[in-house]
């Protein structure tokens, strides 16, 4: 049987891309964001309605807790993306990008979680006091791309699901399947692409949501479009692009977090992974900035791609 173009002996690739995200630049990147202050304002978080979210069984909701977390509420369902609720992105408690703003709602406040999407391992996305808290609180689902279980495991998570790209799962009337995306994995020096990364969508009542999880821009998200197009909602994307000959293969930027609001065929889309840790070299503020002046280029209205504040609720 042929082994899937982006399946490696000892691990994954991304099809579309050389991956030049490597050590090569690693070096000058880390130089450069260590001497420079973080520049710009963070967004201020508003006060959800946690009494509302805790008995929300019905209304089609999607609230940012900051990065890539989203609580999305489909068909009564609770469900987490990419939840990171610490105080930093690193493996060290006491070093690594620290965390800009509160999470717009912490551990207790958050309503019964039913499943959670992970689209990969990098330590702001697979945060695990976050998720061994909410293994041992609310024992949800998880479904994560190839190679997640055994860490998943190891944090408390009894119920994994693993996927390759463009499998699904099925279940009560949920279907999530994980679509490709261009990024890459690791938590160590030693395990680098030996976990997949992944986007997803989720469908339920009728309705499709799109989490891009983290990426750089490929032809992926046109065949996204193609097999699930048009969207009702997706979760894009907008910020640590910069310097961009270093992320470009791995991080958008907001000019091609358009591409992908475009390319998928969204209806609506939200702006995420910004202004919750200083991970890159881009002023804090800026993506939002730079989000608006590239929707206005495209002539697209910006109510079909908006920036939220953290802690906003978005009815859709």
């Amino acid at each position: 049987m042929d082994r899937p173009p982006h399946h490696r002996p000892q691990g994954f690739c991304n099809p579309h891309s050389l991956d030049r995200h490597g050590s090569a630049g690693l070096a000058s990147f880390l130089w450069e964001w260590a001497r420079n202050r973080p520049a710009g304002r963070p967004p201020e978080v508003q006060r959800p309605d946690l009494s509302f979210l805790r008995g929300n069984r019905s209304v089609a909701t999607a609230t940012w807790l900051g990065h890539a977390s989203f609580l999305v509420q489909l068909d009564g369902l609770n469900i987490l993306t990419d939840p990171h609720l610490s105080p930093r992105a690193s493996p060290l408690g006491f070093a690594g990008p620290e965390r800009l703003i509160a999470p717009a709602i912490d551990l207790p406040n958050l309503p019964p979680i039913d499943a959670v999407l992970l689209s990969h391992d990098h330590y702001d996305h697979l945060d695990a006091p976050t998720l061994r808290a909410l293994a041992e609180s609310h024992e949800p689902a998880v479904i994560a791309p190839l190679g997640h279980a055994t860490l998943l495991a190891e944090l408390g998570c009894r119920r994994v699901t693993e996927l390759d790209w463009w499998a699904c799962h099925k279940r009560r009337g949920v279907s999530v399947t994980a679509v490709p995306v261009q990024h890459f994995s690791g938590r160590g020096l030693g395990d680098r692409n030996r976990r997949l990364w992944a986007g997803f969508v989720l469908e339920a009542d009728g309705r499709k949501v799109f989490f891009a999880g983290d990426t750089g821009y490929s032809p992926d998200f046109a065949e996204i479009g193609r097999r699930f197009g048009p969207i009702d909602l997706s979760l894009i994307p907008i910020g640590a692009y910069a310097p961009r000959d270093f992320m470009r293969p791995v991080h958008v930027d907001p000019e091609e977090a358009v591409k992908i609001h475009q390319d998928v065929g969204s209806r609506l889309s939200l702006a995420m992974h910004w202004g919750t840790f200083r991970l890159t070299t881009e002023p804090l503020d800026e993506p939002p900035q730079r989000l608006r002046a590239a929707l206005a280029a495209a002539h697209i209205d910006d109510s079909t791609f908006r920036v939220v504040d953290p802690g906003e609720t978005v009815y859709w």
